[in-house]
C-alpha cells in the first residue's frame, strides 16, 4: 500500500469484494492494514442480478465479511442480457462502486487484481490492437471524479492471495461464468494454463505491463505537453484541435485519442490505427461515441459528443454520473433527471453566447416531467437553480492526459 499513498491518519478505505479468493484476500489484507493505521475498511459487494442466487451469493458475502469484523455494504444492479455482457458489468460494478464511496465519504477505492489478471489484459488488448498505452494494461491507481482507484496486489501472484484467504478459514465464492467459454478472457484463461499465475507467460506478461507502464508514464508527460499546446477541452465535454499543430506521428494519434476518449464517455481510447485513419481523413466522422468536424482547408478540427451515441437521462441525484462524463456535486432533487440538452430553445441559445447549436444539443441539462429545469453550465436560467445542479466533467476513464 505505502507506494500508493500518501493515506493520512486513520485512512478511511473502500473494497470491491465479490466474494472470490482474490477481493477476499484483498478484504482482510486492506482491513489489518486500516486498523493498524486507526482507519477501516468498507466493503463493497456488487450482486449483478445475472443469475437467480446472485442475491442470496451477495448476502452470504456480507455475512462472512462481518464474521471477519468487516463492514460490508450490498450494491444491487440490473443488467440486461446481451451483447458484450461481461464489459457492460465491470463498468456498471465500477461506476455503482464510486458512487457507494462518494456517499460514503471513501477517498480510496481498493480493486483485487491480480498478477495473472494483469497479464490476461496484456493478452487481450494485444488481441484487439492496442497501442502501447493499452498494452501498460491496469495501472496501479487511477484518479476518478468519486475516488482514487487502487490496485495494490498486480504484483501478487493468485496462489499467495488463495493462501491468506485459506489460512483465514474463509469459503470462497466461484462465480461459474468466470468459466463460461463463450467469453473472451476465459479462452485467454485457458491459454495461459496457469491458475496459481506463478509460471513463465504470467510472469513475462506481467513484466511487460510493468515496462509498457514505465513507457505509459513518460508518455503521458509528453502527450499532455503536446495537447496543452494544440488542443483546448472545455468543461461542457467539447474540444477543438489544431490538426496541423498536433502532427503526424503516433504521439498525435495517442493524443487524438484521449481527445475522443474523454469527450465519448469512453472507459478507454479507441484503437490508434482506427484514429489514425480518421485523423487522416477530411472533413472528420464519428468514432467511440465522438463526432470530429473539420472544415475543408481548415486545420481546426472541433471534437464533439456524437449525439445519437448519448446515454439515457439518470436520476438527479448527487453522486450521479450521466453519459460517462458529468457527475453531479450538487444536492440535486429526486423529481429530476440529468439528460442531453437537445435542439436548444431561443433563450437558452442566447445565453449560450453564440455556441453553435450542435455543441450546445449535447450538453447536460436538467429535466423535470420533460419540462426544462436547467442547463447548469450556462447558468441558466439563473445560479442559484444551477448551484443545485452543479456539475463537473469527470470522464468515465479518467483524466485525458497524466
Amino acid at each position: 500500500m505505502a507506494p500508493l499513498g500518501p493515506f493520512g491518519a486513520a485512512p478511511r478505505l473502500a473494497a470491491g469484494v465479490s466474494g472470490g479468493p482474490h477481493s477476499l484476500a484483498l478484504a482482510l489484507l486492506a482491513a489489518d492494514w486500516a486498523r493498524r493505521r486507526g482507519g477501516d475498511l468498507l466493503a463493497l459487494v456488487v450482486d449483478h442480478g445475472l443469475r437467480p442466487e446472485s442475491e442470496a451469493e451477495a448476502d452470504g458475502v456480507l455475512a462472512m465479511l462481518g464474521r471477519s469484523g468487516i463492514e460490508g455494504r450490498t450494491l444491487r444492479l440490473g443488467l440486461p442480457p446481451g451483447a458484450g455482457l461481461q464489459e457492460r458489468a465491470r463498468g456498471a460494478r465500477l461506476a455503482v462502486m464510486l458512487e457507494a464511496c462518494a456517499a460514503a465519504g471513501r477517498p480510496w477505492l481498493l480493486l483485487g487484481h491480480h498478477r495473472a489478471d494483469q497479464a490476461e489484459t496484456v493478452l487481450f488488448r494485444a488481441l484487439r490492437g492496442s497501442g502501447p498505452f493499452g498494452l501498460a494494461a491496469m495501472a496501479p491507481t487511477r484518479a476518478e471524479a468519486a475516488a482514487l482507484v487502487l490496485r495494490p496486489l498486480l504484483g501478487a501472484a493468485p496462489a499467495r492471495l488463495d493462501a491468506v484467504v485459506g489460512a483465514a478459514g474463509l469459503q470462497p465464492v466461484r462465480d461459474p461464468t468466470n468459466a463460461d467459454p463463450r467469453f473472451a478472457r476465459t479462452e485467454l484463461r485457458r491459454a495461459l494454463a496457469d491458475p496459481a499465475g506463478t509460471g513463465l507467460a504470467v510472469s513475462a506478461l506481467a513484466d511487460a505491463a510493468s515496462a509498457f507502464g514505465l513507457r505509459r508514464t513518460e508518455a503521458s508527460a509528453a502527450l499532455a505537453s503536446r495537447l496543452a499546446a494544440t488542443a483546448r477541452l472545455h468543461p461542457e465535454g467539447h474540444a477543438a484541435v489544431d490538426l496541423r499543430a498536433l502532427g503526424d506521428d503516433g504521439l498525435a494519434d495517442a493524443a487524438l485519442a484521449a481527445l475522443i476518449r474523454a469527450v465519448g464517455g469512453a472507459e478507454r481510447p479507441p484503437p490508434v490505427a482506427a484514429v489514425r485513419r480518421l485523423r487522416r481523413q477530411r472533413g472528420g466522422g464519428t468514432i467511440a461515441g465522438a463526432w470530429l468536424r473539420q472544415g475543408r482547408g481548415a486545420s481546426i478540427c472541433r471534437v464533439l459528443r456524437e449525439p445519437g451515441a448519448m446515454r439515457p437521462a439518470v436520476p438527479a441525484l448527487r453522486g450521479a454520473l450521466w453519459d460517462g462524463r458529468f457527475r453531479l456535486v450538487g444536492p440535486g432533487a429526486p423529481d429530476c433527471v440529468i439528460g442531453a440538452l437537445g435542439p436548444p430553445p431561443p433563450d437558452v441559445r442566447k445565453a449560450a453566447r453564440g455556441l453553435p447549436a450542435t455543441v450546445l444539443a449535447t450538453f447536460p441539462a436538467v429535466w423535470r416531467d420533460g419540462a426544462l429545469v436547467a442547463v447548469p453550465a450556462l447558468l441558466y436560467p439563473e445560479s442559484e437553480t444551477c448551484a443545485r445542479f452543479a456539475l463537473v466533467f469527470a470522464p468515465a476513464g479518467g483524466p485525458v492526459a497524466g
